[in-house]
């Protein structure tokens, strides 16, 4: 039995108080470490079971736990050493972001939405993948700060192979910003290093002072409709948007606009009107709570028609107080940061200027978006986006290139006012 102490800091821990993405090239094992420590497959598109990647975000939350006497770190509820009740210490939300090159956009928009990152790395290949160098730079680009690597597949290597691996990796992350990074040898398919794991995201990765004295804004990475197929219209649920609070708090009930929102014809003119709806419920941690605050995951139960959510069709979106979110944008001027190499490509390729009539992929925030350059400018560059975002000034907006069939991450931009 837990004692009266353990269960009241259980119970504290109802929302999940830190997003940590999971990175690194595709078959390294993210979604496989992330069934080990949660319990829960996050790839269940059937797509994506079929072909073995994933594709959309996959999300599951855990309760970080320490066993004091056998001196263990688990994500089960009972330590694997003693068989008696962990400590807790935090929940985290992992968000596991696709590996695959082709699908580079949701990786950015996920990690827009992360306080900290694992990256992934095989101990049976050669380090850098062009993904894992192309993870590495979008994530310095946006700012993340704390990062652990995750020396998978230790169990396919030999001591030896898996010596100099970790040397190639150690000499990979010499040139970022993540050279001190802690790397961990782990198996996730034989549950090996899992609570050397655990401790180093403790350690390592900090909760973050979270503002909520801000108006509330919540980035929705996906949307979807929870209703089975037959569902009767008098048992029928609104529409549910997944994603992360920035800023501020969303309570139960509240009334809430949704931006940029839905297309509409006026006066033979294509423009968007923001949504409005009402927070039916909260989810978070797997519990339902009356206010969400920043940290973690999070579920907001709507009123909307469950046609409007599916299918994702609001990932990218905001949701905020009526009156109270950034504005719609369907140009951008970007103050623009350019890399002197293009990231992901297996050439040493250098990066050329902004042309005009270009076509440029970008994310801000949770969105994705092309945007076509319609006028140059010294350092900046102004771009038309084919679906319009929903941002502040001084938002940072990574910018991805065509190159070959692929979109290549070239640099980042910083949203100036036109």
């Amino acid at each position: 039995m837990a004692t009266a102490e353990q269960q009241t800091k259980e119970s504290s821990f109802s929302q999940p108080e830190i997003n940590i993405g999971l990175f690194g090239h595709v078959d390294h094992g993210k979604t496989t470490l992330l069934e080990r420590l949660s319990g829960k497959w996050a790839d269940t598109h059937s797509e994506e079971i079929k072909r073995g990647i994933t594709i959309r975000l996959g999300y599951a939350d855990v309760v970080v736990r320490k066993c004091e006497p056998c001196k263990i770190f688990t994500t089960k509820d009972k330590c694997p050493g003693c068989g008696k009740i962990p400590a807790s210490l935090r929940t985290v939300s992992f968000v596991d972001a696709p590996g695959h090159e082709s699908l580079m956009a949701t990786m950015l928009a996920g990690a827009t939405i992360i306080d900290g990152a694992l990256l992934l790395i095989g101990a049976n290949e050669h380090c850098p993948q062009p993904q894992t160098r192309e993870h590495v730079m979008a994530l310095e680009i946006i700012g993340v700060k704390n990062l652990i690597v995750v020396q998978n597949k230790i169990d396919l290597v030999s001591e030896e192979e898996a010596v100099a691996s970790y040397e190639k990796i150690k000499k990979f992350l010499s040139g970022t910003s993540f050279r001190d990074a802690p790397i961990i040898p782990t198996s996730a398919q034989h549950n090996a290093g899992l609570s050397p794991l655990m401790e180093a995201l403790e350690q390592h990765i900090p909760t973050p002072k979270r503002d909520t004295s801000r108006d509330p804004q919540f980035l929705v990475a996906r949307s979807f409709d929870i209703n089975k197929p037959g569902t009767t219209l008098d048992k029928l649920q609104g529409g549910v948007l997944g994603g992360a609070l920035k800023y501020g708090r969303l309570k139960e009930n509240a009334e809430v606009e949704i931006r940029p929102g839905y297309e509409v014809e006026e006066k033979n003119k294509k423009v968007w009107k923001p949504i409005f709806t009402s927070i039916v419920s909260i989810r978070a941690g797997g519990k339902t709570i009356p206010e969400a605050v920043p940290g973690g995951s999070l579920g907001l139960l709507t009123n909307l028609d469950p046609s409007i959510v599916n299918s994702d069709k609001l990932s990218g979106s905001i949701v905020g107080l009526p009156g109270k979110l950034p504005p719609i944008r369907e140009t951008l001027m970007l103050e623009t940061h350019l890399l002197e190499r293009v990231v992901g490509s297996k050439e040493e390729l250098q990066v050329e200027n902004i042309k005009r009539a270009e076509a440029l992929m970008l994310n801000v925030n949770s969105a994705a978006t092309v945007g076509i350059a319609i006028e140059l400018k010294k350092n900046a560059f102004v771009c038309r986006l084919k679906l319009p975002v929903c941002a502040d000034a001084g938002s940072r907006v990574t910018i991805s290139r065509m190159i070959g069939n692929r979109f290549r991450l070239i640099g980042y931009g910083i949203i100036k006012e036109q």
